[in-house]
């Protein structure tokens, strides 16, 4: 069947036109992309012996109990994997189109929640809590289908078992933070799940336990003239840091310039006009045109990703300096008042939080997931999650791709007036068949691009909201170092890389919370996290997003590998670091469909919030509501939370139930 033109495998042009993604670029290679300089300039240094090197997916793997059914330490490439997604690219590209066939399976739910990421989980756990003493809390019946083979959704755990300790890292959703308050539903279930986000420091040690190493730039030869680390930025004086920067003479001036002079570069004008202009220009365009700096020094921010993702070209001049970016301390700005939430980190990021969930729905999983001191060093026991009798049962690797109301319902949006089968979800099993459920209500927390087509139903309107935002793509991999001593060597824990395959490196913080234990010093095996945002500059964001998306489904496992060794190489090299001796494991966490889309002053109409797609988008539409980052517009975890709260009570009226 003809690919939908719609859909994220096409670009649109300025006259509204699609072409596909492999008309668009058809001989662009990923070294062309601003965040994805090919290996092949590191690999002509150290020789093809990276080529060489067997790949190294299932070496720590193999050293964990039971791997085979315990997902977290599955290597190689995770996030949404092979397997995990192709019948939904099925369900978008219209072969599931008019009624969907399937084996009925006999069972039927109060509720059916698709998606066990946090919204999802948070909808299925405040619906057992709405009900509670109302005829509901243990008797309901809630069935949680997701199409991967981990719960959580992009809040997935990374776990490697090294020499007989057990070192976990974030696949995605990597800490509890927002620029704003949590409300009052997303702080009641954190204080209900023993989290306390103001405790970070008791857990913390990396300031001594990697003390001395701080931010560093690594620039590449192929741009640069030279490969060189120059660590200190942010902490060494800027015309220090620069001097130091392989950068022509020019292009060093212009950055020491634009990084410590105080200057008013938009004169004349209020700081109200002023907040204004600088919403309507690109950061890209603030640099070049008024503080007028070149193209030389401009490399210097190629790759680097602004709030969600935004680059350079696609930025908001003012979305950039309320992300502390050069160039703006010397002018009077009118801002809107923001009080950030605490800021808590587990080691590995917020799949505890969706542990947590889990132990609430589905108690014998993880019996020990007790609190945030308890969470991390919990093990989950897959086989528990789906038990037949149980009253929560959470069902993986089962991708949905029909819900809909039976006859008038359909058609009209009714509320049925029978709860009984109100609804039916049809899913693909893994071995690819089908089978059917019914439900009293449904809560969608998946990605809002696929219900559309997962409900052919919504009225027009809805269903063309849905499918307005194109998701930014993430990928975070883990790669597990022998000890971190080239690091410290090189004085750093952080590294941009301006033209980098992966555009930053990280070094997982020193966290040790209740049971599990953190690096005590970097003789210690470590984690490093390099995290890649492929896409295209010069086109609209959301047509790099789908650029990237492309690039990032198109990557197998095997390139991956040999980008992260010679990066690294290149890096550390320098170091004593030898990738064939002290890389110990990889995992590529890829996220073509990742953060939520959230607007932007640039590529987005100014309109009322009522009037925003995604207010459209997630109307309840008879006993079925939509939850999910996406529908709030927001990256964060208390918008997931928040969105699952709001389903759950918009599917309580629709059932009668409040």
């Amino acid at each position: 069947m003809a690919k939908d033109p719609n859909s994220d495998s096409f670009l649109s042009n300025s006259g509204g036109e699609k072409t596909p993604l492999s008309r668009a670029f058809p001989a662009i290679a990923r070294r062309d992309f601003l965040g994805g300089v090919s290996a092949g300039t590191i690999l002509g240094l150290i020789g093809t012996d990276v080529m060489a090197t067997p790949a190294i997916a299932a070496q720590v793997a193999t050293a964990a109990p039971d791997a085979a059914d315990y997902p977290p330490v599955r290597t190689g490439l995770r996030g949404q994997y092979p397997g995990s997604f192709e019948v939904a690219h099925d369900v978008r590209d219209g072969d599931f189109a008019g009624p969907v066939s399937a084996t009925d399976t006999g069972e039927h739910y109060d509720l059916v929640v698709v998606g066990a990421g946090i919204s999802g989980l948070s909808a299925a756990h405040f619906w057992r809590r709405a009900l509670d003493g109302n005829g509901g809390g243990p008797g309901q019946r809630i069935l949680i289908l997701d199409n991967h083979d981990d719960f959580g959704g992009h809040a997935k755990r990374n776990e490697f078992h090294v020499e007989g300790r057990t070192i976990v890292t974030y696949g995605g959703t990597m800490s509890i933070e927002t620029p704003f308050p949590y409300s009052y539903t997303a702080k009641g279930l954190l204080a209900e799940l023993g989290i306390d986000p103001t405790t970070q420091a008791k857990y913390d040690k990396s300031a001594t336990v990697f003390a001395g190493m701080g931010a560093g730039v690594f620039f590449d030869k192929a741009h640069f003239g030279v490969d060189k680390m120059v660590p200190g930025f942010g902490k060494r004086p800027y015309a220090e840091f620069f001097a130091d920067a392989p950068l022509s003479p020019v292009a060093r001036a212009d950055l020491i310039r634009l990084f410590t002079e105080k200057r008013d570069w938009l004169p004349g004008l209020t700081p109200e006009a002023r907040a204004d202009a600088l919403k309507k220009i690109s950061y890209q365009d603030f640099l070049v045109k008024h503080v007028g700096i070149g193209p030389d020094a401009l490399k210097f921010f190629a790759g680097h990703g602004y709030r969600n993702n935004m680059r350079v070209d696609t930025c908001p001049a003012w979305v950039a300096m309320r992300n502390h970016a050069p160039g703006f301390s010397g002018m009077e700005i009118a801002e809107a008042i923001e009080a950030e939430s605490a800021n808590f980190h587990f080691p590995d990021g917020n799949a505890s939080v969706a542990r947590l969930l889990v132990n609430r729905l589905v108690p014998d999983a993880i019996p020990d997931a007790r609190d945030m001191d308890s969470v991390v060093a919990a093990r989950a026991d897959y086989s528990k999650l789906d038990v037949a009798g149980r009253p929560v049962r959470i069902r993986l690797s089962s991708i949905v791709v029909r819900v809909e109301h039976p006859g008038e319902a359909a058609r009209t949006g009714m509320v049925p007036t029978t709860v009984e089968k109100a609804v039916r979800i049809v899913y693909a099993k893994p071995d690819g068949t089908r089978a059917s459920v019914s439900a009293g209500g449904v809560v969608l927390a998946c990605f809002n691009n696929i219900i559309p087509f997962m409900v052919p139903e919504l009225p027009a309107p809805q269903r063309e909201a849905l499918r307005y935002a194109s998701k930014v793509p993430m990928q975070y991999t883990s790669v597990v170092l022998r000890n971190a001593h080239a690091l410290n060597a090189l004085g750093v824990r952080s590294v941009q890389s301006p033209f980098g395959y992966h555009g930053t490196l990280l070094l997982d913080q020193a966290i040790s919370v209740g049971g599990y234990a953190a690096p005590a010093s970097i003789d210690d095996p470590v984690v490093v996290k390099l995290i890649r945002n492929p896409n295209a500059p010069g086109l609209s964001r959301k047509d790099q997003n789908r650029a990237g998306r492309g690039d990032m489904l198109a990557t197998p496992f095997a390139t991956s590998e040999r980008e992260v060794r010679a990066q690294l190489q290149g890096m550390l090299g320098s170091a004593g670091f030898d990738h064939k001796r002290d890389i110990l494991a990889i995992t590529v966490n890829r996220w073509p469909h990742g953060y939520a889309y959230t607007y932007d002053t640039l590529g987005d109409p100014d309109v009322p919030e009522r009037d925003r797609p995604h207010v459209i988008g997630r109307q309840p539409w008879g006993r079925i509501t939509i939850a999910n980052a996406d529908s709030a517009a927001q990256a964060f975890t208390n918008a997931a939370i928040d969105m699952g709260h709001r389903a759950v009570g918009e599917l309580l009226v629709a059932r009668g139930l409040t």
